[in-house]
């Protein structure tokens, strides 16, 4: 007696698809997806800032529409397309560089101040996949405006003038661009716990959101405007692209990571995560700028600007990461060893960032004396730029060490918080760079002498990095002046390193 397939099954045996199947198959997509998502966005959707903003973007765009097709009904041949891709792109950047950063900044904040984020964490969500359900729902909230945007820009392709990789490239910087402001809004919501210290950080955000929207439109326009009649993938644009995405990403990455432990509890291991992320961070730029270094025939411009930016990202990282509070958790304390520089405390954050310093500059030396263009003298190639970027690490461990040093030196701990560590490293640095240069002016020696502004970090880099024919290795300061800079840096940071292993034991009472 035979027996007969059915329909659903294959030839070779598989089991039936049934509804019940199908159904505990949505359950389980159900179940991974943040819930917060849902809340957020049918919350979002409902406000009257959503639909107004909507309502305007729609009215500004189909006026917009209006207005080209009359220019361009009675021309034979219109080029009107970049014109009105880029006032299109304006009435979108309004909304994503503006409104959408703001408003998931204010979402957060709002759940700190009306004290509702305890009950969010009683979900057992957890920090991260809090924010990340509200940084998702803001960007499905930016979807729905770029949906409604997106026929209008192609519109304006068919006016002329303007080609698709131009708008592509444009679309996709700028949606990387809102997605880095948003998690940079986010990140803010949780830097200030006080009142005063929340109104500091809503206009400095609103100031940062204003500059940031002009610069976003300024490189908009030169991007449409400036490149001809049509769009070319040259080299260096093509490299300045792929430098600027891989920023805004590792950066995003990096903010959100440091929201999420600022959001934890201090018996977490809250610096893991935005530690590996800064760590992983440098090691994936280095990476780049060899290959970027390689790929343009060994150029000595790509370690100079590399040694430069880099050491600047590098000491505002470490800002804050050498002003964590002392010491950690007792639970934690099993597992750390003096190489565990991820764990909390001041201690591991000042030498991570020490070490990353140093690092940096030391590999962008390397690269900088194998670039083409050094002379045979591999010291006198290495020397300008070069020591430059080795001074501006040096100023930075020097000037954090002294910042710890200030806040953390002293058995109150008035100015050991991390606000005050943050304060005193702006206003050491800002004598510092201030002060020589006033005290020559008042004495009749020229502003920039290199003995008076050695541990000068503004003019003493640059100093390291001017050309001075008269020096033996062409610089206004020599390496001797670099060796005594590197001294006192070294000294400081010793004692910074000193100062907080002495707290980390009064902290946990050993």
């Amino acid at each position: 007696m035979s027996t007969q397939a059915s329909p659903a099954s294959g030839a070779s045996g598989s089991i039936p698809v049934t509804a019940a199947g199908v159904s505990d198959r949505w359950e389980r997509w159900g179940d991974r997806l943040n819930p917060l998502v849902v809340k957020e966005v049918r919350q979002g959707l409902r406000t009257r800032v959503f639909w107004v903003c909507f309502s305007l973007l729609l009215l500004a765009c189909l006026v917009l529409s209006l207005t080209a097709y009359a220019n361009t009904q009675g021309s034979s041949y219109a080029r009107e397309g970049r014109t009105y891709f880029f006032s299109f792109f304006v009435c979108l950047g309004v909304v994503h560089f503006g409104v959408i950063p703001f408003n998931a900044y204010r979402s957060l904040a709002r759940e700190r101040e009306d004290e509702t984020w305890v009950l969010l964490l009683l979900t057992g969500l957890g920090p991260r996949r809090i924010l990340r359900g509200k940084v998702a729902s803001f960007l499905v909230q930016a979807a729905l405006y770029a949906s409604a945007v997106g026929p209008f820009l192609l519109f304006s392709y068919f006016l002329n003038g303007i080609d698709l990789p131009t708008i592509l490239v444009v679309l996709l910087l700028g949606g990387a661009w809102m997605v880095f402001l948003t998690l940079a809004s986010v990140c803010a919501a949780t830097l200030a716990d006080g009142r005063l210290g929340r109104a500091f950080v809503r206009f400095a955000l609103v100031g940062v959101l204003a500059v940031t929207f002009i610069q976003a439109l300024t490189f908009a326009f030169v991007l449409t405007q400036g490149r001809g009649n049509g769009f070319s993938f040259d080299r260096t644009f093509f490299l300045g692209v792929c430098a600027g995405l891989g920023m805004m990403l590792t950066d995003g990455w990096l903010l959100f990571e440091t929201a999420v432990s600022r959001l934890s509890l201090m018996t977490e291991d809250y610096t893991r995560h935005p530690r590996r992320a800064l760590v992983v961070q440098a090691l994936l730029t280095f990476a780049g700028v060899v290959v970027v270094w390689w790929y343009v025939d060994f150029n000595k411009d790509v370690a100079e600007i590399a040694g430069i930016f880099g050491g600047m990202h590098l000491i505002g990282t470490g800002l804050f990461t050498v002003s964590d509070v002392d010491g950690q958790a007792r639970p934690l304390r099993a597992g750390t060893r003096p190489w565990s520089l991820l764990k909390p405390g001041a201690l591991r954050g000042f030498r991570l960032t020490v070490l990353l310093l140093l690092g940096w500059a030391l590999g962008c030396s390397v690269l900088l004396a194998m670039s083409d263009g050094s002379t045979s003298d591999t010291l006198r190639g290495w020397s300008r730029m070069g020591m430059a970027f080795t001074a501006m690490a040096l100023y930075g461990v020097l000037f954090l060490s002294l910042a710890l040093l200030l806040g953390r030196m002293p058995r109150s701990d008035r100015l050991a918080s991390p606000a005050a560590v943050r304060l005193l490293f702006v206003a050491v640095t800002t004598l510092a760079s201030g002060l020589p240069p006033l005290v020559a002016v008042f004495l009749g020696m020229d502003s920039a002498d290199p003995l008076l502004n050695l541990l000068n970090p503004l003019v003493g880099t640059v100093n390291f990095g001017r050309y001075d024919y008269d020096e033996p290795y062409g610089t206004r300061m020599t390496p001797e002046l670099l060796l005594c800079v590197a001294l006192v840096a070294l000294l400081a940071a010793f004692a910074a390193d000193r100062v907080l292993a002495e707290r980390e034991r009064r902290a946990h009472g050993s």
